[in-house]
Parts: C-alpha cells; structure tokens; sequence
C-alpha cells in the first residue's frame, strides 16, 4: 500500500524557520520525483516545489528563495526546510508522489506572533 506520512509542523514566529518531513512506504521511493502542496482553507490545493530523482528542483514563485527540497532514498523520506517563515506561509503541507498519483495527509505550518 503506498503511503506517505508528513511530520514537523508546528507553531513558529515570523522569520523563524521549520523543516518538515514526508516518509513513503509501499513504492519505490527513489525512482521518481516528490512534491510538496500546500492548502488553506476554502483554496485550492497550490504547488510548493518539486525534487526530481536526480535532486534537481522546481519551486512555485511565491517560494523567492526561502525554500529547499531535499531527499534521503535511504530512508524514504523527503524534507521541506523553510527559512524566513511569513504569515501567509501557515497552511497544510502535504507531500505527494506524482508517480503513483498519492498525497499524504498533511502537517499543519503556523506563523504568527
């Protein structure tokens, strides 16, 4: 069964920063690309950034370098690290593996003062 299981949201303060981790099972994690969403309420599901299988990356505009992407094939898991953090950054982050068309229930990001 492919899974994927985002962890390391949290609370944090304008400007801090937080990495937040997505971790696969049932595939083959190290075969294709990743991808991390983010959603608040009453929007669309917005693109954050994509890590490809050869650790190339793909960000959405609003990122402005604050962002990065980075996997570990050895232990199925792929990481967000947002730096600078903004208020219009809270929202669900989900992790997704467009190879098998899954998403992960999402980790809960929060900056406020």
């Amino acid at each position: 069964q492919v899974q994927l299981v985002e962890s390391g949201g949290g609370l944090v303060q304008p400007g801090e920063s937080l990495r937040i981790s997505c971790t696969a099972s049932g595939f083959s994690f190290s075969d294709g690309p990743m991808r991390w969403f983010r959603q608040t309420p009453g929007k669309e599901r917005e693109f954050v950034g994509l890590i490809a299988r050869s650790g190339g990356t793909v960000w959405a505009d609003f990122v402005q370098d604050r962002f990065s992407i980075s996997r570990d094939n050895t232990k199925n898991a792929v990481y967000l690290q947002m730096n600078n953090l903004k208020s219009e950054d809270t929202a669900l982050y989900i992790c997704n593996s467009p190879s098998n068309a899954v998403y992960g229930q999402g980790t809960q990001v929060t900056v406020s003062s």
